[in-house]
């Protein structure tokens, strides 16, 4: 080895140079070698990622807009190439059986939450159920870094397709309506999402109970108030207990529908354009119909009546009923689902009460039997407890209501209607002294009724007709009907109904009509009152009341 003494000549200068001068040189030689080695690895880096990218690549991404044209073409993209020939499994069916099967899985992105650069994870909802999708960069299963960190860029409620293997975590899961989770191989986005929503479907599907045990801690959740649920229904309704609601409210229409075919009824379709009004008073909704005043049915009572006329003999119908009242109560709408029915009476109207008996006992029952499921999941939100009714339903007269309530202290009006107070009020001392929370109450004054409906044969200041209540709430109005012409005209002019309007309607029972009565429901309330609810607007789908006409 050389001494320092011993360093060459400066080629410019032909001298030694000195020690500092060679440390400095020194120094920027070994700089220069480490950047090279720099360049080098950044370029070995971005050979890996390209060719990361070009082995990979097709396992994620956006699904592009001619994919989503409903191409017949199998290979127009990558998302295509991927599910074609595969069959999607519904998250709800997702079982411990099926570990180790690859599946295809759709559903909105509920929860994204990355850990590192190599881990996430991804909880997706599909109808209220969830599961666990993890995303781990692996050389085996060829899921990359970049796709990582796409998935961690998916926004909250976009439509995601998840290609992966079931498996089952060593610990049970607690966030997930699903035991097993999916170990992802392929994800692409269907839709994305805004990446702020006007709300939270995880905030608004908390329960009071939830809510305020949060507010002890140092994050405590939101409390989405009614408004902005309705402003947004389209986010709220995503919410498993909404979901569950108008599953709900479908098996009740489904039961309806059932037993009464069964029972030898038909179904109709009535018209919502009307001449004149339906029911009198003037809650309705007048308008317009080319150059001639019109309304919107407040009921399908006159066009029903009509069919049993038209020797129909029984008919229900299931369709939309309005009213203009301006009624800001937990309870009433301006449209809502009418449950209407009405049937030729043999003997006495007893026999439409026997048929509501027998139907809504029918209702509660496949409700309890078949929905399970969606009970819980409305439960789990808004705490209830199950409807007591009992097997053959309780009925009272009204006078007999009446003296319950005065024995109770309360002060009614025997020939008047009751409040809502003494409504309440009945329900609960019937409950008491019978142990259910259904029941008929019947032989309403005549004064508080329609104008078509039939007065009692031994007194007429009462009518044959009827409500039907759960947990001290109406929801069943019925009655025999006036099928006398002369009698219906003059009880329409008592109503303030200008008989004109409804000539055709009187007329049908000039040709010969059978005695026959009915009754209407209201079937946001029937799910309402069942399920416990607060708010007959958590069972419209979109409601509309005095001041909401959109969304």
């Amino acid at each position: 080895m050389s001494s320092e003494s011993e360093i060459p000549p400066s080629e410019e200068s032909g001298e030694k140079i000195s020690k500092k001068a060679a440390k400095k040189e020194a120094a920027k030689l070994d700089k220069l070698r480490r950047r090279q080695e720099q360049d080098e690895a950044t370029r070995k880096t971005a050979s890996m990622s390209l060719e990361e990218n070009e082995e990979f690549s097709s396992n994620y991404g956006d699904v592009t807009l001619n994919e989503l044209q409903s191409t017949a073409d199998p290979k127009a993209g990558k998302w295509r190439e991927a599910v074609e020939g595969k069959d999607w499994t519904d998250v709800s069916d997702l079982m411990e059986e099926m570990v180790e099967s690859e599946v295809l899985i759709r559903g909105r992105v509920h929860i994204n939450r990355p850990t590192s650069s190599k881990l996430g994870f991804l909880i997706l909802r599909e109808s209220g159920s969830t599961v666990q999708c993890v995303v781990r960069q692996s050389e085996k299963t060829k899921v990359g870094a970049n796709m990582v960190k796409y998935s961690e860029q998916l926004s909250r409620e976009s439509f995601v397709d998840v290609i992966g293997v079931v498996v089952l975590p060593k610990e049970p899961l607690t966030g997930t309506t699903q035991q097993v989770e999916i170990q992802v191989r392929k994800v692409y986005c269907i839709n994305k999402a805004l990446a702020k929503l006007p709300l939270s479907v995880e905030d608004a599907a908390r329960s009071e109970a939830d809510i305020e045990k949060s507010l002890q801690t140092e994050k405590p959740a939101a409390r989405v108030n009614q408004d902005t649920r309705l402003n947004h229904r389209v986010l709220d309704l995503r919410t498993p207990a909404n979901q569950a609601i108008f599953r709900l409210q479908c098996q009740v229409e489904n039961s309806f529908r059932e037993k009464l075919i069964f029972k030898d009824f038909v179904g109709i379709h009535t018209p919502k354009l009307m001449a004149g009004s339906s029911e009198g008073g003037s809650a309705v909704f007048r308008l317009e119909y080319k150059g001639q005043p019109a309304c919107l049915a407040q009921s399908p009572q006159l066009h029903k009546q009509m069919a049993i006329c038209g020797d129909l003999r029984r008919v229900f119908e299931v369709g939309p009923v309005f009213r203009a009242e301006d009624s800001f109560t937990h309870r009433h709408l301006c449209e809502f689902v009418g449950l209407d029915v009405e049937m030729e009476i043999r003997k006495h109207y007893s026999e439409i009460m026997d048929l509501v008996d027998e139907l809504f006992v029918f209702i509660f029952t496949s409700l309890n039997e078949k929905c399970k499921k969606e009970l819980e999941a409305v439960r789990k939100q808004y705490p209830f407890e199950p409807l007591k009714f009992l097997p053959k339903t309780l009925r009272l007269t009204f006078e007999e209501g009446v003296q319950m309530l005065k024995e109770a202290g309360g002060e009614v009006d025997p020939l008047g209607d009751l409040n809502t107070e003494s409504e309440r009020k009945l329900g609960q001392l019937v409950l008491e002294k019978y142990n259910t929370e259904f029941y008929i109450l019947h032989r309403y004054p005549k004064a508080v009724r329609p104008f078509y409906t039939m007065t009692c044969a031994d007194n007429p200041l009462y009518s044959n007709s009827f409500d039907v209540f759960i947990r001290g709430e109406e929801i069943i109005s019925g009655a025999q009907r006036v099928h006398i012409p002369e009698i219906l005209e003059q009880r329409a002019g008592e109503f303030g109904i200008d008989v004109k309007t409804i000539s055709t309607y009187i007329d049908s029972f000039r040709y010969g009509a059978p005695p026959h009565g009915g009754f209407g429901v209201g079937l946001e309330r029937v799910v309402m009152l069942f399920c416990g609810l607060n708010n007959i607007r958590k069972t419209s789908l979109f409601p509309r009341d005095p001041q909401r006409l959109a969304p």
